[in-house]
């Protein structure tokens, strides 16, 4: 049975991405974690080719080999050293690494070396790759970038929020690398600007989150438009059963690389679990928010991030808000203040669990305990990236205890307990909170950058909600 007979057998209905929320929902209101489905990893049945542990006997076109000796790259991460001598070869991989692990790259090199001196055709990329969230698909644009430019390859970024007559015009253009969220490239497609008949590379980066979001449907309308017998990857920092269907019906003996399935297995990541009373709680948050250093909270509604950026701003706190409401621009004006340091706090809903990548970030608070262990483990993995250290603390009222204690034994992780006061010094030791001043602040906005959601031409067609938010 060939592959395109096997996809159409395959193909089943998605379960209500609602439904499983409310399910988690009901299970933590009912002290219940919910259930881990991670899937077994399929078997492959041809031999990998062995791991190689330097960029430089990789094999690498020389543009890229110079550029990785220039910024100083010589060994590869675990995932880049098993992956890319089999992606190199033509192979689909299948890799599973938390983030931070070096993913990026791990599909990066594979995808710009093996497009090394092509040329696209207007309108028809080569290779694409496929991100759940905008933040992610800049965030991965911004690392190959430097290689790609160095290889003479163009890459574009294709995602909503921003002009999509830009985006087409890239495409109109050329661009033999396209790295998208499935929203807005389907909406390229239905418009004719973009085709992907000539697409050789899909790459699938978070496809856990994308399934999560409702995005099976389009994700599957997109591969089944490239070449059938392309190069398919598919990188993840979790897998489940949805995850599976694509493996099913996409990957054709694929090499399967798994590092660090578990966040509980990165040795520089501490994890502490703070029992705090509910009428001490806003202190608590306010006193960690004025640390020493950088800090991502995390919240479960838009609503609350809004409310507590506007408490730590008027108690000397410079903090700023993301979530999935904000434009396209303030949402990259908010990264650019947390970046640089404007910001010392970022408030955010899970849109910021994946695709943000910032150097030295020591601390991670769950301020609202996540909905499951995947959860958990992407909002976890914006700290202790490449080897650094990091801590993840959640903080839990009591009636959260239970299915905090259930999630973190469904994830695999141990963490230190103790009950603490937004006074004490046990919570000062752990996260290094402090008195706030009291001043009101303001986060200065970057200079020459001006505010408001971008405007462009109005999209065609009516779309679903959940792609909308991802796009």
């Amino acid at each position: 049975m060939n592959r395109t007979t096997a996809a159409r057998r395959n193909r089943k209905p998605r379960p209500s991405t609602s439904g499983q929320h409310r399910r988690s929902h009901n299970d933590r209101k009912q002290g219940r974690a919910p259930q881990r489905s991670d899937f077994a990893l399929p078997v492959t049945t041809t031999p990998p080719l062995p791991a190689v542990h330097a960029f430089a006997d990789m094999g690498l076109p020389e543009p890229l080999s110079a550029k990785l000796a220039e910024l100083g790259m010589e060994q590869p991460f675990p995932i880049q050293a098993a992956t890319l001598p089999n992606s190199l070869a033509g192979r689909d991989v299948l890799g599973r690494g938390r983030t931070g692990s070096g993913k990026t790259l791990a599909f990066g090199l594979s995808v710009l070396s093996r497009l090394s001196g092509r040329t696209a055709s207007p309108h028809q990329p080569l290779a694409v790759v496929l991100v759940p969230t905008r933040e992610l698909a800049q965030q991965v644009t911004g690392a190959l970038s430097p290689y790609a430019r160095a290889a003479r390859l163009r890459i574009s970024t294709v995602v909503g929020g921003l002009p999509i007559g830009r985006q087409a015009g890239a495409l109109r253009r050329g661009t033999e690398v396209v790295v998208a969220t499935p929203g807005r490239l389907a909406d390229l497609l239905e418009r004719g600007d973009c085709r992907l008949d000539r697409v050789e590379i899909s790459v699938l980066d978070e496809a856990d989150q994308m399934t999560d979001m409702g995005f099976m449907p389009q994700v599957t309308h997109l591969l089944d438009r490239t070449l059938p017998h392309g190069q398919r990857m598919l990188f993840s920092a979790t897998l489940d059963r949805n995850v599976d269907r694509l493996v099913r019906r996409y990957l054709h003996d694929p090499v399967v690389h798994s590092v660090d399935p578990s966040a509980g297995a990165v040795a520089t990541m501490e994890h502490h679990v703070l029992h705090i009373g509910e009428d001490d709680k806003r202190a608590t948050v306010t006193r960690i928010a004025a640390r020493e250093g950088r800090v991502i909270m995390f919240l479960d509604t838009k609503r609350a991030v809004d409310r507590l950026v506007s408490h730590l701003l008027a108690n000397g706190v410079p903090a700023g808000g993301l979530h999935g409401g904000k434009s396209q621009s303030q949402r990259t004006r908010t990264l650019e203040q947390f970046k640089d340091g404007r910001a010392t706090v970022l408030v955010a809903t899970n849109v910021a669990a994946r695709g943000i990548d910032i150097a030295d970030l020591d601390l991670v608070v769950n301020v609202d305990p996540p909905q499951d262990h995947k959860d958990y483990l992407h909002r976890g993995g914006r700290t202790a990236r490449a080897g650094a250290g990091g801590s993840v603390v959640s903080l839990i009222l009591p009636h959260q205890r239970r299915a905090m204690s259930r999630l973190l034994s469904t994830a695999e992780i141990t963490a230190s307990t103790r009950s603490v006061h937004s006074d004490g010094a046990d919570l000062s030791r752990v996260t290094g909170a402090r008195a706030p001043s009291g001043v009101p602040v303001t986060v200065p906005a970057p200079v020459g950058r001006q505010s408001g959601a971008p405007r462009g031409r109005r999209r065609n067609g009516n779309r679903g909600s959940a792609r909308r938010r991802a796009a």
